[in-house]
C-alpha cells in the first residue's frame, strides 16, 4: 500500500505512541477493527492509519490465508457507519467523537495516545510488557544508527520509513517462521522458549499468542505455565 505522506510521519508515529506502538502492533497483527480518533485536522491522523497498517506486514508464503484482510479506510464519518458495520477487520480514523459510543463498530479505540478496548478478552493486550520494552529499545537503537550514518556518511539511500517497515516485517516473519516450524514438527507444541525466540514475553503475551494461533489457523498446543495458577 503506497500513499503520499509527509517525510517523518513514521518518526512522529513512534514518538507519539512510544512503547504503546507494540500494543497497536499486536492488534494490527490480530486483524482487529481499529478506529483512531483525533481532533481536526484529519491529515495527521490519516497518516497514523498508514503507519498502523505497516505494522502487520508479513512476507512468508502461505501465512495469512485464513486471516481476514485488514482494510485501511483512512477517514470515516457517520455516513460510513453501515460500511464499517459489515467489516471484520479494518484500520480507520475519524474526527467525530460520536464513534466512541458505537462500540459494536470497533474492537480497539485509539483516542490520541489512549489505546483502549471494551472487549474483556483483549484487555490483557493493552499492557506493555518487558519484551515490548526491549523491542522498543531495539527500534530506537536502529533509528539512532540510521540518523548517525546519514549525518556522518551523508548516506541518504535508506530512510526511516524503510527501517520502520523492515523492523516490523522481520519481527512478524520471525514469529510466523517459528510457528510454521512448530506446525511441521511431530509434537506441535509451542513452549515458553519458542515465545522468547519470537521476541515475545511467554507470560505477558500468552493471550496474544493464543489469539494469533486462532486467527492464522495454526493447530498447535500452547504449553506455557501460568504463574498465577498452581
Amino acid at each position: 500500500m503506497k500513499i503520499t505522506h509527509p517525510a517523518g510521519c513514521m518518526s512522529q508515529f513512534i514518538k507519539f505512541f512510544g512503547e504503546q506502538i507494540f500494543v497497536l502492533w499486536k492488534f494490527a497483527l490480530l486483524r482487529k477493527r481499529i478506529l483512531i480518533f483525533s481532533p481536526p485536522p484529519v491529515g495527521v491522523v490519516c497518516y497514523r492509519v498508514y503507519c498502523c497498517c505497516c505494522l502487520a506486514n508479513v512476507t512468508l508464503p502461505g501465512v495469512g490465508a485464513t486471516a481476514p484482510e485488514s482494510k485501511p479506510f483512512f477517514y470515516v464519518n457517520v455516513a460510513d457507519i453501515e460500511t464499517l458495520d459489515d467489516e471484520v477487520s479494518y484500520v480507520a480514523c475519524t474526527t467525530e467523537k460520536i464513534f466512541e459510543q458505537k462500540q459494536d463498530l470497533y474492537d480497539v479505540y485509539v483516542d490520541n495516545q489512549n489505546v483502549k478496548t471494551h472487549l474483556e478478552h483483549l484487555q490483557p493486550l493493552l499492557r506493555v510488557n518487558g519484551a515490548d520494552k526491549e523491542k522498543y529499545r531495539r527500534l530506537n537503537d536502529q533509528r539512532q544508527l540510521l540518523m548517525y550514518s546519514q549525518e556522518v556518511d551523508g548516506d541518504c539511500s535508506s530512510c526511516e520509513e524503510d527501517l520502520f517497515i523492515l523492523f516490523f516485517m522481520e519481527q512478524n516473519n520471525r514469529i510466523f517462521q517459528i510457528l510454521l516450524e512448530v506446525a511441521s514438527s511431530q509434537d506441535k507444541t509451542l513452549t515458553a522458549d519458542h515465545a522468547r525466540s519470537m521476541g515475545l514475553d511467554p507470560q505477558g503475551d500468552r493471550n496474544f499468542l493464543m489469539d494469533l494461533l486462532e486467527v492464522y489457523g495454526f493447530d498447535l498446543m500452547l504449553v506455557i505455565d501460568n504463574p498465577c495458577c498452581p
